[in-house]
This record gives C-alpha cells, structure tokens and sequence, in this order.
C-alpha cells in the first residue's frame, strides 16, 4: 500500500458566491510515481447552476489540468522569483501536483488536500471520481 494525495476539482462560476460543483479528481502518489486527473462534466447539471457558464471555458481548463499532469503543459519547469532571488523550479510530479493543489480563483479550482493509502492509484482515482463528482 503507497500513500496518496488528492484535490477535488472544482468549478466555481461565481467566485464571490463561493458555490461549486465538483468536476474532477487529481490524484498524486509518488512511491508510485503517478500523478494524473480523471473528471465529468454533467453540462445539465452546471447549467443549471451558472446559467450561461461557458462549458468550452470549464473542459479547456480541465484539459490543461492533464496535460499539466502529464509534463505537457508548456513552460516546463521555468524560474520563480523569490525573496532570496530567482530560484529554477524542477518539472516533476512533486511539483506539478503542488502548483495543481494551489489554491487559485478561476472557474476550476481544487478543493482542500485530502490522503488515503492504495494498491492501485489508478483504480483509487476512478473511485475517488465515482464517489465526489455525480
């Protein structure tokens, strides 16, 4: 059994009201070495819940969080400016799940971090779909 890390994903179409929906799961095991997102979509369902949220919007930020998943993201690693200086980030999985995890205010968003332990991250991440977005 490896321990896990996950966000839910959610989608926010009014940041002010603070209300969502969950869209999706992102999943991160590093003894594994797996990182990836599984999500659903119910258009009906977010229709009515943010009447004219744009749904192209919600799947394109949604395809961005696999490919982020997955090391395609453009920009790779790339620099961040800090208090001590530049400082060059690694393009890993460590670090994708932690740019991922952070909290943001965009029509996606992930929920708080949550863990368990799996023999199958990828079975766990289906599961975790099943059970936190209808």
């Amino acid at each position: 059994m490896s321990p896990y890390q996950y966000v839910a994903l959610r989608c926010v179409p009014r940041v002010e009201r603070e209300e969502f929906v969950n869209v999706g799961v992102v999943l991160y095991c590093p003894e594994a070495r797996f990182l990836a997102s599984a999500s659903r979509v119910d258009p009906s369902r977010l229709a009515a819940f943010a009447p004219g949220l744009d749904l192209v919007a919600v799947h394109s930020a949604l395809a961005a969080i696999d490919m982020v998943c997955r090391g395609e993201a453009p920009g790779g690693g790339g620099e961040r400016a800090t208090a001590y200086g530049v400082r060059v980030l690694a393009d890993t999985q460590s670090s994708r799940f932690g740019f991922l995890k952070a909290p943001r205010s965009t029509v996606i968003q992930p929920g708080p971090v949550h863990g368990g332990v799996t023999a199958d991250p990828a079975t766990e991440l289906e599961r975790l779909l099943d059970r936190l977005v209808p």
